[in-house]
C-alpha cells in the first residue's frame, strides 16, 4: 500500500469516526426527551440546521463521488431526522416548528432545483454547491458565538457540552486535514471556524469550570 494511500485512509477513517461521534452526542437529548416525555432544555433549531447541512454535503459528496462525505452525511441526516421526529412528537406546540422545517426544506428543494436544472455543467454544479455548503457550515459554526458571549457574561459553562466541544474539535480538525489533502477548499475552509470556536469553548471550560459552578449553586441554595 502506498504511503499516500495509508494517510488518505487514516484521514477518511478519522473523519467518519469523529463526525459520527459528534452527531451521536444528540442521543443524550433523545434519551432525555423519551424519559421525560418533554423537550425541556432541548433546542430544536440545531437539529434542523444540521440536517439541512448534512443533506447539502451529501449532495456535494455524490456529485464529487467522495465515499467519505457520502457515508458521514447520510448517517448524519438519518440521525438528525430521527431527533427532529422525536422532538416533534413530544413538543406540545408544533406549528411554529413545522413552519421552520417547511421553510428550510423549501429552500433546500429550491437549491436542488437550481443546481440540477439550471446549472447543467457538472464542474459548475460542484463549485456552486461547494460554495453553498461552505457558507452554510461557516454560519453554523459562528452562530453560537452569542451563547459564548453569554457564558463570559454569566461566568458559567453549564449550558455548554464538553463532550460535544471535544467531538467538534476532532471532527473539524480531521475534515480540515482531509480537505487539505484533497486540495478542496470547500471542505477545508469551512471547518477552520469549527476548530476556532471549539478552542474558545475549551478556554471557557478552563476559565469557568463546571464543577465550580455546581458548588456555587449548592452554596447559594
Amino acid at each position: 500500500m502506498q504511503p499516500g494511500t495509508v494517510v488518505d485512509s487514516l484521514l477518511s477513517g478519522a473523519c467518519v469516526l469523529f463526525t459520527l461521534g459528534m452527531f451521536s452526542t444528540g442521543l443524550s437529548d433523545l434519551r432525555h426527551m423519551r424519559v421525560t416525555r418533554s423537550v425541556d432544555s432541548v433546542q430544536f433549531l440545531p437539529f434542523l440546521t444540521t440536517d439541512v447541512n448534512n443533506l447539502s454535503w451529501l449532495s456535494y459528496g455524490v456529485l464529487k463521488q467522495d465515499g467519505t462525505l457520502i457515508i458521514v452525511n447520510a448517517v448524519g441526516a438519518v440521525l438528525q431526522t430521527l431527533y427532529i421526529l422525536v422532538y416533534l412528537h413530544y413538543c406540545p406546540r408544533k406549528q411554529a416548528l413545522l413552519l421552520q422545517t417547511a421553510a428550510l426544506l423549501g429552500v433546500l428543494l429550491m437549491g436542488y432545483g437550481y443546481f440540477w436544472l439550471m446549472v447543467p455543467d457538472p464542474d459548475t454544479q460542484l463549485h456552486q454547491l461547494g460554495l453553498f455548503c461552505s457558507v452554510f457550515t461557516i454560519s453554523m459554526y459562528f452562530s453560537p458565538l452569542a451563547d459564548l458571549a453569554n457564558v463570559i457574561k454569566t461566568q458559567s459553562t453549564q449550558r455548554l457540552s464538553y463532550s460535544l466541544t471535544i467531538a467538534t474539535l476532532l471532527s473539524s480538525a480531521s475534515w480540515t486535514l482531509y480537505g487539505f489533502r484533497l486540495r478542496d477548499l470547500y471542505i477545508m475552509v469551512p471547518n477552520l471556524p469549527g476548530i476556532f470556536t471549539s478552542l474558545i469553548r475549551l478556554w471557557l471550560f478552563r476559565k469557568y469550570p463546571q464543577e465550580k459552578d455546581k458548588n456555587y449553586r449548592l452554596l447559594q441554595t
